[in-house]
Order: structure tokens, then C-alpha cells, then sequence
């Protein structure tokens, strides 16, 4: 993917949803980007970016985000949730390339991450390359739900969740093309049609697809949840016994 350069004057060209931003210095390019006063500034151009779905991993945990600019040093992204205190931090693309981040700056609904290294910004927003070009997003999760599927109603286990389908593992053998109904109690009743099957693992489709919030807001408090409890208990473990 090939990015066109700022014109003088700051005037903006577009190639590929990308657009490089001329450099400001000082507060008025804290400004631009949205950090708060006396965050790191980063000499590297960025590329304003039309919109691209990504997920950041938080010490084993997913949440969704939507990367609003890059560089070679760093990026901007929205979040739908305060990112929780973490060890590590890992962006990864709809692609599947993982890149690991440190977290500079949070406020609102927005984030500042720098890399370790310098990257190709290019090969970043490239949705065309990567491990699955143009796919997208899947959510690792622990959900529990009940399947109902030819007058039985079996427990099933989520996988993965996206916003047009979900990987589920199943003791009761589903047939191709079948049309399943599943309840989770934390999503509206979910109807899907089985595409894929590896006994006990099924990849189902959804008749009614997830706005991007829509399944932020589902995930988020899930994936909190269960990272607060995984920390309390590696806490507990690492506590000095007899210490309360």
C-alpha cells in the first residue's frame, strides 16, 4: 500500500483511507491528537485513518477499539472501555499481525499507545496482508450458553464472538446449514446457521449481525470481569502465607 505525503499548507491527500497530517509542534499538536497537556508528543507523521476495527489483548483479555491514527511510533485509538491496569499490552488487526503497545495516555473514550520499535505504518492499515486479510475481528471469550436445536436444548460454550458469527464447542453433533437459536442471558437470543463443523467445535453465521458498540458493550464487561478475578487470584497465589 502506497501513502501519498502532505501537501504545503497542510492540505490533505488520500490514498487507501490514509491521509498524512502535517506536523504541529508544541500544545497545538496535543490538540490534535487529543492528549491531555504534557503527554509525550511523537516527532514521526501520522496518518489520519478512515476507520479500522482492531482489538487490544490486556494480560490474556480482549476489548475492541478503533484505530483513529497512526504512525511509525505510535497510535491514537477509541476505546468503548477504560483499558484495565495490565502487565502487557498487544494490539492486533483484523489481519491477525500483532504488535506489542505501551499504554501513554487515556482519557474519555480515547487512548495514546507507542510501540517498543519503529513499524511500518503501511503494513499496519494494509487489511489485504496478514494471517486473515480482511477478516473480521474475533473476540477470544468465556461464555456460556444454552443452544436449542431440534426440540433439545443443550449447553454450548463460546470460543470466539464477532460481529457476524461466533466458533462454539457443542457435545450434540449439528448438521450443516442447520439453523440453531442460542441463549446467553447477556446478548438478545442469538439464531445462526452452522457454516463449518469439527466435532465438538461448530462456526455458526447470524442472521441479525452486531453493530461494532453493540458487541463492545456485550464484551467488554465480560472480558473486566474475568480479568479482575484472574488478577485477585494470581494476587492470592503470590501473597506470602499468613500474610492477609
Amino acid at each position: 500500500m502506497r501513502v501519498l505525503p502532505g501537501s504545503p499548507g497542510g492540505v490533505r491527500k488520500r490514498k487507501h483511507g490514509l491521509a498524512q497530517e502535517q506536523q504541529l509542534p508544541g500544545e497545538s499538536r496535543q490538540e490534535e491528537i487529543g492528549a491531555p497537556p504534557g503527554s509525550e508528543l511523537r516527532s514521526a507523521p501520522r496518518y489520519a485513518v478512515l476507520i479500522r476495527t482492531a482489538k487490544i489483548i490486556a494480560d490474556g483479555r480482549e476489548f475492541l477499539c478503533i484505530i483513529r491514527d497512526a504512525s511509525s511510533s505510535g497510535l491514537k485509538i477509541r476505546l468503548f472501555c477504560a483499558l484495565p491496569p495490565s502487565r502487557e499490552l498487544i494490539l492486533e488487526m483484523m489481519t491477525g499481525d500483532r504488535y506489542p503497545v505501551t499504554l501513554v495516555w487515556q482519557k474519555d473514550d480515547f487512548a495514546g499507545l507507542r510501540f517498543p520499535e519503529e513499524i511500518e505504518v503501511e503494513k499496519l492499515l494494509d487489511e489485504s496482508r496478514g494471517l486473515y486479510p480482511k477478516r473480521q475481528v474475533r473476540l477470544q471469550i468465556v461464555l456460556g450458553g444454552v443452544l436449542h436445536s431440534g426440540g433439545e436444548a443443550v449447553p454450548v460454550a463460546f470460543r470466539n464472538l464477532s460481529q457476524q458469527g461466533a466458533c462454539i464447542e457443542s457435545e450434540k453433533w449439528l448438521l450443516m446449514n442447520e439453523l440453531v437459536r442460542i441463549d446467553t442471558g447477556v446478548t438478545p437470543p442469538l439464531y445462526a446457521k452452522v457454516r463449518w463443523r469439527s466435532h465438538p467445535r461448530y462456526g455458526l453465521i447470524f442472521e441479525h449481525t452486531f453493530r461494532l458498540e453493540q458487541l463492545a458493550n456485550i464484551s467488554a464487561p465480560l472480558q473486566l470481569a474475568q480479568l479482575l478475578e484472574e488478577q485477585a487470584a494470581t494476587g492470592a497465589l503470590q501473597r506470602p502465607a499468613g500474610e492477609a
